[in-house]
């Protein structure tokens, strides 16, 4: 990594700290408002004031989701840089495109991976932003049985020299056990 790699990759921790800092506890931590409850995050497509970075980095991320809900693993593998990072929950860090594709072998037939973005930011340079939000994924399991898991992601996105734009990194997180569910003690015991 550059010395400039290196800088933009920091002010952008410091970024999201921030960001994460100033909103509140519920929305810090990514969780959606209780339904008709009033809320302070932004919402991009009523809000007059959105800078074009910003609507672009929403841009990338549906194209990204409808292209890979379309075609599957291989197109969320397509979308990464060739030194992109996916972090995915409880698994080991997959580095670089080819170990990314390598683990992204779903069909859209038999795993279908949707996510909407909450919100997004574009740094000052204008080649490198994030968006987070929440994702969903369905699936059967052996017994044809329906199978659906949620949680938040982030995803960095970096101007490529050629002008495109590609994941650098993308990071989920299931959704959070629920309250009553983390003391319980086994049935039998």
């Amino acid at each position: 990594m550059t010395v400039a790699g290196s800088v933009k990759t920091i002010f952008l921790g410091v970024v999201l700290a921030g960001l994460l800092v100033g909103l509140s506890p519920r929305a810090a931590f990514g969780q959606l408002p209780e339904p008709g409850a009033q809320t302070d995050l932004p919402n991009p497509f009523s809000d007059t004031t959105v800078k074009p970075g910003k609507m672009l980095l929403f841009d990338l991320e549906a194209r990204f989701a409808k292209d890979v809900l379309a075609r599957g693993g291989a197109a969320f593998a397509e979308w990464f840089a060739e030194d992109g990072v996916a972090l995915g929950n409880g698994a080991a860090p997959k580095i670089g495109r080819v170990a990314i594709a390598k683990s992204a072998t779903w069909s859209a037939k038999d795993y279908q991976l949707t996510w909407t973005p909450t919100d997004a930011m574009m740094g000052p340079s204008g080649d490198m932003g994030y968006t987070w939000g929440h994702y969903e994924g369905h699936s059967k399991d052996a017994n044809g049985n329906d199978v659906a898991t949620s949680g938040r992601y982030i995803t960095m996105w970096r101007r490529q020299p050629d002008g495109s734009w590609k994941v650098v990194l993308d990071a989920g997180s299931n959704e959070p056990v629920g309250g009553g569910d983390c003391c319980k003690l086994p049935a039998g015991n």
